[in-house]
């Protein structure tokens, strides 16, 4: 399985029998808002806090995947899940109402592939018949944590990005009709000394770069495999950055085939400053409009690259750089 240095290619393919896409008011008239399987009109979701809330969206993602699959929890072997809040409470808290046997992740933003890429794994090696795995992020509650409360109405740069309210799940089984994960790159630590968590999407740039590079080298491949390849969530700044590197790099993508889930979600004349973020932000984009798109026959083969700051308001306060992550996986119809 193990092909080069870092990636995996799975000879017994896994098949995504089916995901879940959730998400909040802000989504709801986004560009995407056709593609999620539920929408809030409520931010709190009826719950007493933000961090409840963001509990909510992910539970019902999780269990919203597996009915659409035709499953009960019982059918489950393992629950992988990640998220942006202290010692991951939104993915752990899921577990216990789930309760599916439960392996928390934290990727930060790259949580959605690191989770897929392990599931794969897991079903395609024979330790689980059906795997699920999952990501989240609440405006309110990741902003209060890595930044203001929204409350308070501090005023960001046009670097910053607006952190998706939003869950996404996807529920992975060794037979059955679906779109087949083919392929995995694991990324590694990438740091080039940006502190400013203002400014992620230049953070992150360089470790999307790196993951991308590394996925062609070890198939030996390139662009032309791909009908899109899609990054996690760099926005609009992260984006030309990457593309810029990659060119340096002598990896030539066109411009028509790589984009950013951070760039698509939300509509030109919403006020997301660089585009979105969050956990939640390649997991809905990948679990509802890729994978409906490829059931449109739209898209043949993709390969998602999502991306990861994993920073701490703890690092933060201590002046340490922001070290960055990205992992990729390819899906085929």
């Amino acid at each position: 399985m193990l092909q080069g240095h870092q990636s995996w290619v799975f000879e017994h393919r896994p098949v995504i029998l089916a995901s879940a896409a959730v998400g909040g008011p802000f989504e709801a008239e986004g560009a995407l808002a056709a593609d999620f399987d539920i929408l809030h009109d409520d931010l709190w979701l009826g719950q007493e806090s933000f961090e409840k809330a963001e509990k909510k969206l992910l539970e019902q993602a999780c269990e919203k995947a597996i009915a659409k699959a035709g499953l009960n929890k019982e059918d489950v072997q393992f629950y992988l899940s990640g998220d942006l809040l202290n010692q991951i409470i939104t993915s752990s808290f899921t577990a216990r109402t789930l309760g599916i046997p439960y392996l928390g992740l934290f990727g930060a933003c790259s949580s959605s592939m690191e989770g897929l890429a392990l599931a794969a794994q897991l079903v395609a090696s024979g330790a689980a018949r059906y795997v699920l795995a999952a990501t989240s992020s609440h405006n309110g509650s990741v902003e209060k944590q890595f930044r203001y409360p929204t409350e308070y109405g501090g005023q960001k740069p046009p670097t910053a990005q607006w952190t998706v309210t939003g869950a996404g799940a996807a529920l992975l089984g060794r037979e059955g009709e679906g779109p087949r994960i083919t392929a995995a790159t694991i990324g590694r630590v990438v740091d080039m000394g940006l502190s400013d968590p203002f400014n992620m999407g230049a953070a992150m740039a360089p470790a999307a770069v790196d993951t991308i590079q590394a996925h062609f080298r070890d198939l030996r491949t390139d662009a032309s495999s791909y009908d899109l390849i899609a990054t996690g969530d760099l926005g609009r700044i992260g984006l030309v950055i990457a593309s810029d590197l990659l060119k340096k790099h002598g990896i030539n993508i066109p411009e028509q085939k790589f984009t950013d889930c951070g760039v698509l979600i939300y509509k030109d004349d919403q006020p997301v400053m660089a585009g979105g973020s969050g956990c939640g932000c390649s997991a809905v984009v990948t679990y509802g409009y890729f994978l409906n798109r490829m059931k449109k026959g739209e898209l043949k083969k993709i390969l998602v690259v999502a991306t990861g700051a994993l920073l701490s308001p703890l690092s933060y306060q201590q002046k340490e750089s922001i070290p960055c992550i990205a992992h990729a996986v390819a899906i085929e119809a």
